[in-house]
């Protein structure tokens, strides 16, 4: 039986770093409020106005194929898990295929929210299951800092900008994509949201003058929502596999709150030190977080690893998937 394996992870961040003292001389808040509620202490802050999602993109990916000793032009599909494109249309997956020199493949993007790559990393394993394609990238990214209103102390605390890509590829070992369970609940809109840019509030002066093209949070709402719902389904998955705590390696969860992603991990009974964290560093990259994640702790990594990976995002989205590690991490650069 065929399964899907990640055989390579990169990811790119941009060079200027957003901290919590930065943020104290720009609104009213402080680094002792903003890490006890986040867990954050910096953020990666795009400034370059003439580069966009796809350019932290390019980044990564050119890093992964380099990883792993393969040319642009092998890859079959790439898929792009983000909501801040460079356009509505084309798809910021066409833009990264085309920056890269990936003429045999083609793409599409996925809006998913903080699942963003979730939901990619599972559409992107059913090719490669299925026989149809042997080398498939998918990206989780955003470039969060274009759509934060920065006089919003509730939300431009927790968002950065960031990417990070891994390669999928066939195997016959006992390794890969196990499993995975994904939601979605549209009710979940009223809390976390754009307001305008779509087809019901098109731009106009008005929804500019209104500040209606940032992220809109509804911060208790959400938690209370991330909380259980992180919780729950990564707990449902391990009862589905028939997984214990001692089974898992790691919980590589959405990094939006060091508070979630600690009642994440109590709810599956695992202790901190099988937690993947980088936060503090990074905040809140939306789809870009854990891809990040693996990028970092890498090189940590053993073949034959339980992950579990968690995520929450607007939508509300929502879900969890049940990996095996596919190598071992120090034997390859980064």
């Amino acid at each position: 039986m065929i399964k899907a394996a990640i055989t390579a992870v990169a990811g790119h961040l941009p060079d200027n770093v957003l901290t919590n003292a930065d943020l104290e001389k720009m609104i009213d808040t402080t680094d002792e409020w903003i890490t006890t509620r986040t867990g954050i202490k910096e953020r990666h802050i795009e400034k370059d106005p003439k580069k966009a999602t796809s350019d932290m993109c390019v980044e990564a990916v050119k890093l992964l194929c380099q990883k792993r000793g393969i040319s642009p032009e092998e890859i079959d599909l790439l898929i792009c898990g983000t909501v801040t494109p460079d356009y509505v249309f084309p798809s910021t997956s066409n833009l990264i295929c085309a920056k890269i020199g990936a003429k045999n493949a083609w793409g599409y993007d996925v809006s998913a929210a903080c699942s963003g790559f979730l939901y990619s990393l599972a559409t992107g394993s059913q090719f490669i299951e299925t026989g149809r394609y042997k080398k498939v990238v998918v990206v989780g990214a955003d470039m969060m800092s274009r759509i934060i209103d920065y006089t919003d102390r509730t939300t431009c605390v927790i968002f950065g900008d960031g990417a990070g890509a891994i390669l999928l590829e066939p195997t016959s070992e006992d390794v890969g994509v196990q499993d995975f369970i994904l939601h979605s609940d549209g009710n979940g809109c009223q809390h976390l949201h754009m307001k305008a840019g779509g087809s019901l509030n098109p731009a106009s002066h008005e929804t500019v003058d209104n500040k209606m093209h940032y992220v809109y949070q509804e911060g208790q709402a959400v938690f209370k929502h991330a909380v259980y719902n992180m919780a729950e389904v990564s707990a449902r998955i391990m009862e589905k596999n028939n997984l214990k705590a001692q089974d898992v390696a790691w919980l590589v969860a959405h990094q939006a709150n060091k508070r979630i992603i600690d009642a994440t991990a109590q709810r599956m009974g695992i202790g901190p030190e099988k937690v993947m964290m980088n936060i503090e560093r990074y905040g809140n990259t939306t789809a870009g977080t854990l891809p990040l994640l693996l990028w970092d702790y890498e090189k940590q990594l053993r073949k034959g690893d339980t992950l579990i990976f968690s995520a929450f995002g607007g939508g509300f989205t929502w879900g969890s998937m049940y990996i095996k590690w596919a190598y071992d991490g120090d034997k390859i650069g980064k």
